[in-house]
C-alpha cells in the first residue's frame, strides 16, 4: 500500500534553496512551535556521560503525571518525540486498519499506511484504530468526548492542547484501548530535544489491548518496541525541569493567546480571513494560498500550504523581535 505524501512544515532548507538568503534572514513561520522557548539553562556533566538513570526518569514521570493530571491508573511511557510514537501506533495490535477525520496532522495516515494497513476505508474489515488529533492541526477542531470512536484502539494526538489544558481528554486514560498522545517540543518551544509521552492503561501500553467488547488478546508491548534507554539524559533533565515550572506554564498561555490575536489583526488586514488554529499556529483562508506562500517568501518568510487545499494558509507565532518583518510583507 502506498503511504501519504509526508507533508511538513519545517522544510526551510528548500525554501532557502528557492529563494536566497541564509538561514539567518529567514522567518520560519511553516510551524506551530513556541518561538519563546524554555530556558534550558546549565546542564549537569553527568546527563551528557552517562546512560540514562531510573531516578531521572522518575523525576520526569512525577512531572508530567503532575503537571497533565494523569490518573493514578493509567501509565506513562516517555519516547524521543511524539512522532517516534506515532510510529509504532500501529504495531501495538493486529489491526486491519484506521480511521482518521481529517483533513489533519497526515504522519498517523502514513504510519499505518506503510505498515500495510487501510486508511479510511468504508468497506474494510477487523479491528481497526480510531485516531483524533485534539486540537487538530491545521483548523484547530477540538473534539467532545462523545464524539470519539471507541473501537480496537483509540488514539487521541494531543500535541497543541497545552495550549489549552482543562480541555484535555486525559481521563480518558482510565479506559482501557485509549493512548493519549503529548508532545513536548512544540509548547516548551523546544522540538529538537526530541520528547514526547504516550498516557494509557498499563494493559493498553504494555502488553494486552482490548480488541472488541468480550475479550482481550495479547498485544505488544511499546516499551519494547522503542527499546533500552529511548530518551537522552539532557532531555529528561529539561524536560523535568520545564514540566515542573508551572509558573512559566502559565505566562507562556498569557503570551500566546496575546501574540495569536495580534496576528490575526495583521493578517486580516492584509484581506485574509480566519479559519481557525490554536494559540501555537493560526489557519487563514486566502484567495490563493501559493500567491500568498511565494508573496512571503520574497521576504524571507515562510508560511504552510497543503496540498488538500488551494485556499488555507497556515503560520506559526513570531518571535518577538521579529514581528516587524512580517509586517512588512504585508504592507
Amino acid at each position: 500500500m502506498t503511504a501519504p505524501p509526508r507533508d511538513h512544515g519545517g522544510n526551510l532548507d528548500a525554501a532557502i534553496h528557492r529563494y536566497g538568503g541564509s538561514r539567518s534572514d529567514w522567518l520560519d513561520l511553516s510551524t506551530g512551535i513556541n518561538p519563546v522557548p524554555y530556558p534550558v539553562g546549565d546542564i549537569p556533566a553527568d546527563a551528557w556521560t552517562a546512560l540514562p538513570d531510573q531516578a531521572a526518569t522518575d523525576r520526569l514521570l512525577r512531572a508530567a503525571r503532575h503537571v497533565w493530571s494523569v490518573p493514578k491508573s493509567a501509565g506513562i511511557i516517555i519516547a524521543p518525540g511524539a512522532s517516534a510514537l506515532i510510529a509504532r501506533m500501529p504495531d501495538l495490535i493486529d489491526l486491519a486498519g484506521a480511521h482518521i477525520p481529517g483533513p489533519t496532522y497526515n504522519e498517523h495516515a502514513a504510519a499505518f499506511a506503510k505498515t500495510g494497513h487501510h486508511v479510511n476505508d468504508p468497506d474494510g474489515s477487523g479491528a481497526f484504530a480510531d485516531i483524533y488529533v485534539h486540537p487538530n492541526n491545521p483548523d484547530g477542531r477540538l473534539w467532545e468526548a462523545q464524539d470519539l470512536g471507541r473501537r480496537a484502539l483509540t488514539i487521541i494526538d494531543e500535541s497543541f492542547c497545552d495550549t489549552v489544558p482543562h480541555l484535555s481528554h486525559i481521563d480518558l486514560t482510565r479506559e482501557d484501548g485509549i493512548v493519549l498522545l503529548k508532545s513536548f517540543g512544540k509548547f516548551w518551544g523546544l522540538a529538537g530535544l526530541r520528547l514526547g509521552f504516550a498516557i494509557g492503561a498499563p494493559e493498553t501500553l504494555d502488553p494486552a489491548i482490548i480488541t472488541d467488547s468480550s475479550k482481550k488478546t495479547p498485544g505488544r508491548s511499546l516499551t519494547d518496541l522503542l527499546g533500552p534507554w529511548p530518551v537522552s539524559g539532557p532531555a529528561l533533565e529539561i524536560g523535568a525541569r520545564a514540566l515542573e515550572d508551572h509558573d512559566w506554564a502559565k505566562a507562556t498561555r498569557t503570551r500566546l493567546a496575546q501574540d495569536a490575536v495580534r496576528l490575526d489583526a495583521l493578517l486580516t488586514g492584509g484581506g485574509a480571513k480566519v479559519a481557525g488554529g490554536t494559540t501555537l499556529f493560526r489557519l487563514y483562508e486566502v484567495d490563493d494560498a501559493t500567491t500568498w506562500q511565494h508573496r512571503l517568501a520574497e521576504h524571507h518568510i515562510w508560511s504552510r500550504i497543503f496540498p488538500y487545499s488551494k485556499t488555507w494558509l497556515r503560520l506559526g507565532l513570531p518571535a518577538s523581535d521579529r514581528w516587524d518583518q512580517l509586517q512588512a510583507a504585508l504592507r
